[in-house]
């Protein structure tokens, strides 16, 4: 069975992350690799909003657990792709964010991939994981509430 990726109606975050020709297959559009290292750079533009990064969010790291990619469209080098955030699921120690990738040619907006990453707070000076410090619930789920 393929997977299927549920995503929020709304998105409280974009930003937008150029398609390198590095990030270039040999099937002459953005590889499955790249997507991730894609959504990784929004993951940290998402991040830098309150001045945080994985290895400092507010008193805490970030480790990625996992991640589901849907596939729906193609992405070429020149293309300038539009990542949309939202937050999911939030336990004490993890959060879901999902992203919404797309980018625009003749003024129509193609749909590149959904994805979903799980996210889990990480103390990488004792290599385990951590409670979400309450500074960090507050941002994502404050962020969270919006986009309903």
């Amino acid at each position: 069975m393929r997977i299927r990726i549920s995503f929020p109606q709304s998105f409280s975050f974009s930003t937008f992350i150029p398609v390198r020709i590095s990030d270039i297959n040999y099937g002459g559009h953005v590889g499955n690799d790249s997507i991730l290292s894609i959504i990784h750079e929004a993951r940290l533009n998402y991040l830098k909003q309150w001045n945080y990064d994985e290895m400092n969010a507010g008193g805490h790291g970030l480790i990625m657990a996992d991640s589901a990619i849907q596939y729906k469209g193609e992405a070429f080098y020149g293309d300038e792709i539009r990542v949309d955030i939202c937050v999911g699921d939030v336990s004490s120690i993890s959060f879901d964010l999902f992203y919404k990738m797309t980018t625009q040619r003749n003024n129509t907006e193609i749909v590149i991939a959904f994805v979903k990453t799980g996210m889990i707070c990480f103390d990488y000076s004792q290599r385990k994981i951590t409670q979400m410090t309450d500074e960090f619930h507050q941002k994502i789920t404050s962020f969270k509430k919006n986009e309903q």
